[in-house]
C-alpha cells in the first residue's frame, strides 16, 4: 500500500482541510475502487469558530442564487491534522492488505460557495456510502464515512472469494 501525501508537507491555515481518500482493492466486486473519505458528523457549535469569511470564496456560479450552507460543510467535513493522522494510521493497521493507496490533499482556500459536500450525496444505484465508524473495534474518536462510485470502476473476474471488511 502506497500513501500519496498531496499536501506537500503543508498544513492548514484553519484547524481543518485535509482530505483522505483510500483506494480498496477488491470491493463489492470491483477492483481498484476509490472511496472518499469524510468527517460524518461534528458538534453544531464547530460551526460558530471559524471565520467564514476568510473560509469561503466566490460562487461557483453568478447566474444562480448560491447558499454557503453546502460549502461550509464541506469544510467540516475535512480532517485536522490530529485526525488526519489518526485515521492514516487506523487505515494502515486495519486495511493495509486490502488497500492499494491512500490519497491525502489540502482543501484549497478559499472554497468556492455553492458546492455540494459529500454528506449530501444520497446513497442510490450510482453512489453507495461506508460507515468506517460502525465497524466493530472502531478505535477512532470521531466518525468516518465514505462516499463511491462502483460504475466508475471495472467488475472484478477472478474467481476467487473475496470478503470485503467494510
Amino acid at each position: 500500500m502506497h500513501i500519496y501525501d498531496q499536501t506537500n508537507g503543508q498544513d492548514s491555515p484553519v484547524a481543518r482541510g485535509f482530505a483522505i481518500s483510500m483506494v480498496v482493492s477488491i470491493f463489492r466486486g470491483h477492483k481498484d475502487v476509490e472511496i472518499h473519505l469524510f468527517r460524518a458528523h461534528w458538534d453544531a457549535e464547530e460551526e460558530g469558530q471559524y471565520d467564514w469569511q476568510k473560509i469561503l470564496g466566490e460562487p461557483l456560479r453568478r447566474d444562480q442564487p448560491v447558499d454557503p450552507e453546502g460549502s461550509r460543510q464541506v469544510f467540516l467535513e475535512t480532517l485536522n491534522r490530529e485526525e488526519k493522522d489518526a485515521l492514516i494510521d487506523y487505515l494502515q493497521t486495519r486495511y493495509a492488505a486490502k488497500l492499494s493507496s491512500i490519497k491525502v490533499s489540502l482543501l484549497p482556500l478559499p472554497i468556492p460557495i455553492g458546492l455540494t459536500p459529500l454528506s449530501s450525496v444520497a446513497e442510490n444505484q450510482k453512489f453507495g456510502r461506508i460507515h468506517l465508524h460502525k465497524i466493530p473495534h472502531y478505535p477512532l474518536q470521531f466518525a468516518i464515512d465514505g462516499l463511491f462510485s462502483l460504475s466508475q470502476h471495472q467488475p472484478y473476474t477472478e474467481q476467487q472469494d473475496v470478503r470485503d471488511d467494510f
